[in-house]
């Protein structure tokens, strides 16, 4: 079988706006092994970055399957070209074993996991590999690793320390920020990949907005003519580069700030509500994956029902009530019933607590004009429980 490889130009690789430091790739370029290419073309390609210098040393390598792309090896190669060392490396893409071999690092193809000579497969039958098991049981994570899981392993730290420069990578901070990523952005992937599904039975509708459903949608399509899919290729590594910054500042900078928010509201409940179920908080923050950590962390009981902030806007008050399990919507305790799916003046003299505003359908959250409304709202769900 005949093979080359055709290099393209990526002028610019961004991560998010939000970024404070936009991840620039000016003059990197990505190579990518195929056999549809014209020699000709090759040629001529081979011929102008000879003239630019482009060539004029061997470049790293990053190996990747051909083909149909996924986005565990799209995240994969976009995390290495984060580094210095892979940062202008050229993307081979390819499942021939001689290619392969010439690669610096390969990664969800060549049937192989060894850390030592970089290779980061996770097809093979001997492969089931979770960041519990790979790390001796340091991490809980029990989902079996793709590409995208097993680079995140050995480099994660790394990579989130490049790109959130004021973080140390040792600090007790970047390890909290590592888990969240893995568990909020990361694990999602390596599951797709491996068709782990996310509940069991069959899910009540679908879900077709996922970053790995996106990235696959960019691959050509069958009745495409003449598409390269290794442009696609690159297209796919920008949006998975948007994304993951987009996970990394929103964690630095919103969601790692609010933890001191939720931990003060804990220590003062009683302050609040002598059944020491309600919170409240300072200011709205993030405040739900917090909050069961801290639970759990500190042996709060009871539990945490309800929890009261300020509207940032308008200076109405909300109650909402704290869900079982992060991610779904089953409530430790909802809104009563009878209050549901009413508003204003005709809520007030159902639930007979002035200045009520609304209450939403599934109960799950509502709001007062006053803090001495939600806190009496609150109080009352929780006596109605009592009785029930």
């Amino acid at each position: 079988m005949t093979s080359w490889t055709h290099v393209l130009r990526l002028s610019k690789l961004t991560c998010c706006r939000q970024c404070r430091t936009a991840i620039r790739r000016k003059g990197s370029a990505f190579s990518f092994h195929t056999d549809s290419k014209s020699k000709a073309v090759l040629a001529g390609e081979k011929q102008k970055l000879s003239q630019s210098g482009v060539m004029s040393a061997r470049k790293t390598k990053i190996g990747t399957h051909n083909g149909t792309f996924h986005c565990d090896e799209v995240f994969a190669c976009y995390m290495l070209k984060t580094l210095p060392e892979y940062k202008e490396a050229e993307i081979v893409r390819s499942r021939d074993p001689q290619v392969l071999r010439e690669c610096d690092i390969v990664v969800d193809v060549g049937g192989e996991y060894d850390p030592s000579t970089h290779r980061y497969d996770h097809h093979q039958r001997s492969f089931d590999g979770t960041m519990d098991t790979l790390t001796n049981g340091l991490k809980p994570w029990k989902t079996k690793l793709s590409s995208a899981g097993l680079v995140y392993l050995h480099f994660g730290r790394r990579v989130l320390s490049g790109m959130a420069t004021d973080i140390s990578e040792e600090s007790g901070v970047m390890e909290e920020l590592y888990d969240r990523v893995y568990t909020n952005f990361v694990e999602e992937i390596d599951a797709v990949d491996n068709g782990i599904n996310d509940r069991d039975g069959a899910p009540r509708y679908y879900i077709s907005s996922t970053i790995s459903q996106r990235v696959g949608r960019l691959n050509p399509k069958w009745n495409e003519p003449q598409i390269d899919s290794d442009e696609r290729f690159s297209t796919a590594m920008e949006l998975v580069a948007k994304e993951f910054g987009e996970c990394i500042w929103n964690y630095r900078d919103s969601w790692l700030p609010a933890k001191s928010l939720v931990m003060k509201a804990l220590e003062e409940r009683f302050e609040v509500d002598s059944s020491g179920e309600v919170v409240k908080l300072e200011k709205f923050c993030p405040w739900k994956e917090h909050l069961h950590h801290l639970e759990k962390k500190e042996a709060i009981g009871p539990v945490i029902k309800f929890v009261l902030y300020q509207e940032s806007e308008g200076g109405k008050w909300r109650i909402q009530a704290v869900p079982k399990h992060l991610g779904t919507f089953e409530n430790r305790l909802s809104l009563p019933e009878s209050w549901r799916g009413y508003r204003d003046l005709q809520l007030s003299e159902i639930a007979q607590i002035d200045d009520c505003v609304f209450v939403h359908s599934s109960g799950f959250i509502g709001g007062n004009k006053t803090f001495q409304g939600v806190l009496e709202m609150a109080k009352k769900s929780l006596a109605s429980s009592d009785i029930d």
